[in-house]
């Protein structure tokens, strides 16, 4: 194939849409999809329910630095207050459930829950909390904890697992703005989670971040469950990110992201199945490159060396910062995440300083650039600088 056309098609905006493709180019996209099958496709070790391998291409999608930057940066432990709010009400609203955020709030904040919407809640928080602990390693047992205590345990009888079953026991259909094809045969369920498990844990040389999109995408397309497999798609993209060192992954609510292009999200997962009209195979490229653009890309955002966090980082380093001003620090950035807060706020909320204390970390910490204020008639207000 001439060179020159198979770059002006790799290049091409709609690349992606192999429809748009075959119609643009003709003959010429077919040499194109020839020349990807036998020079740039990455064969994955998880197949199709053709037994046919899925494959991706990595120059396809390519994942700005700044995002794995922002993700590796150190975070205290556990999720962020704001973040695990953000991340409750969009992974719900994503499946067209919605969470009351005073209720979301009321269950983070540990007070009991007072109706079954408030019991399902405390699912979603105990199963982050799960995953944001380094030991609590990805396998088929405790996939199956995480998604009993998240979906599993609030499910209509109709939808509940078996008895000693880690997965269903009947057929489901995949759905998503549509009804996109019918779910893998449920005796094959357990095999190709077997597989996924494997794949998860394998090291290999695929960018974390791709990785952890191509796994979100197989955990949807196998769809062990009869419902909730959406959720945990994203809980376990969370968690293969956790399990593999990037620390701040929890501080960054993904699914309220992946809510605000959320028809862009199931395009892509639709775009994935209309390809293998044209190219006979399963190529993961169109989800991994909607992550790269809309949900990675908006994470580094501003991210640089002379950031908000990276000023921070150095100036922890260099012993410019107090043991109660860093966990003050944490407590803002997990608590309010860039929300305002008052002085007297963070005085009741943080709950262990005194409010001469939280004055001169605001002040200080406003000369660092690390915080902002605004001022509202006599009152003033701080938030954190966006820059991050």
């Amino acid at each position: 194939m001439d060179i020159e056309i198979f770059a002006k098609i790799f290049k091409d905006k709609n690349s992606a849409d192999y429809k748009k493709m075959k119609y643009k180019y003709g003959e010429n996209f077919d040499a194109f999809l020839q020349a990807l099958k036998e020079l740039y496709y990455i064969k994955l070790p998880i197949l199709d329910f053709d037994g046919e391998n899925l494959v991706f291409v990595d120059d396809g999608a390519r994942i700005k630095q700044n995002a794995a930057k922002r993700l590796l940066s150190t975070q205290d432990n556990g999720y962020g207050f704001r973040a695990a709010e953000d991340e409750i009400v969009a992974t719900s609203a994503i499946e067209s459930i919605d969470f009351s955020r005073d209720s979301v709030r009321k269950i983070l904040k540990g007070m009991a829950p007072a109706d079954e919407q408030e019991n399902r809640i405390l699912g979603i928080k105990r199963g982050i909390e799960f995953i944001s602990v380094p030991e609590n390693k990805i396998t088929e047992e405790s996939i199956y904890r995480l998604y009993m205590m998240t979906v599993g345990d609030f499910l209509p009888p109709e939808d509940r697992l078996s008895e000693g079953k880690f997965y269903r026991d009947d057929m489901v259909y995949v759905v998503g703005e549509q009804v996109e094809h019918a779910g893998l045969a449920a005796e094959k369920v357990p095999e190709f989670m077997r597989e996924l498990v494997k794949f998860v844990n394998c090291d290999d040389d695929i960018n974390d971040l791709a990785k952890a999109a191509i796994v979100h995408f197989y955990m949807a397309y196998v769809h062990p469950y009869f419902d909730g497999n959406g959720r945990m798609a994203r809980l376990l993209h969370l968690w293969f990110l956790v399990q593999k060192g990037y620390q701040s992954a929890l501080f960054v609510p993904f699914s309220s992201r992946i809510q605000r292009t959320k028809k862009a999200y199931y395009a892509a997962f639709t775009q994935v199945e209309e390809n293998r009209k044209y190219s006979g195979i399963i190529d993961v490229t169109p989800f991994v490159k909607y992550f790269a653009d809309c949900v990675y890309a908006g994470i580094g955002e501003g991210y640089t060396a002379n950031g908000t966090f990276g000023e921070y980082e150095r100036a922890l380093r260099k012993g410019k910062i107090t043991e109660k001003e860093a966990q003050l620090w944490k407590f803002v950035i997990s608590h309010y995440g860039t929300d305002e807060f008052s002085t007297k706020q963070l005085e009741k909320d943080f709950g262990n300083a005194a409010y001469a204390t939280i004055r001169a970390f605001v002040l200080k910490f406003e000369d660092m650039g690390l915080l902002v204020s605004k001022k509202y008639g006599a009152r003033v207000k701080y938030a954190v600088a966006k820059t991050i």
